[in-house]
């Protein structure tokens, strides 16, 4: 089992590196005066729980099929990170067109248009997730839940932030992009490799 400290690290890289674009779509939202604060919240809560718990529902076929199996799964954010970097290489703006689709929702409906917004942005997460959580223990899940619950809170009040002060935005708009898909393929290898996998695909490949 690895040390609490690397999964702590471990773990807010993962949130980091898969939410990226959280944070600008949060910035719309809080700049949108139909939003209020607390729906945007609790509608980021629940699409980032949601997210989680797909994930380890996702993630539990791993009683039944062996590790090494399982760690295979990491060539998903390998083959999730090449598009990602494909699409900075078209300079794709695909948050910012999900945030035009779901604009002037009714009052009762603000938190679920934020859950739906965060759920479907983030449908490349379960890919990441998945496969992460299938080689780690209950206990393992559940420091990580901790993590994501408080980099959530840091995510609602990183993007408030930006509203009111909008040049601190720049950089991360600048560089985010095209950091995360690096950071999405080291996590497949990283998954290949703590599953034992690599060692599997050798053997396979070998004559």
């Amino acid at each position: 089992m690895e040390p609490l400290f690397a999964l702590l690290g471990l773990a807010i890289a993962l949130f980091v590196s898969t939410n990226v674009d959280d944070v600008f779509m949060l910035v719309g939202f809080f700049s949108d005066p139909g939003f209020r604060a607390r729906d945007i919240v609790i509608g980021q809560y629940a699409g980032i729980a949601a997210l989680f718990g797909v994930s380890v529902a996702a993630s539990l076929v791993s009683l039944v099929i062996p590790r090494a199996y399982i760690g295979l799964l990491g060539i998903l954010p390998i083959l999730i990170g090449a598009k990602k970097l494909l699409e900075l290489y078209r300079r794709r703006e695909k948050t910012e067109q999900t945030l035009q689709s779901h604009s002037n929702p009714k009052p009762y409906g603000r938190p679920a248009t934020v859950a739906l917004v965060t759920f479907a942005n983030g449908g490349d997460n379960i890919g990441i997730y998945a496969p992460s959580f299938a080689i780690r223990s209950p206990f393992q899940i559940t420091v990580i839940a901790l993590v994501f619950v408080g980099m959530t809170a840091l995510w609602c009040f990183t993007a408030h932030s930006m509203v009111n002060h909008p040049k601190l935005g720049t950089p991360i708009r600048r560089y985010g992009h095209r950091v995360t898909p690096i950071v999405l393929i080291a996590f497949g290898v990283l998954i290949l490799y703590q599953a034992g996998s690599f060692a599997l695909l050798f053997r396979h490949a070998g004559p």
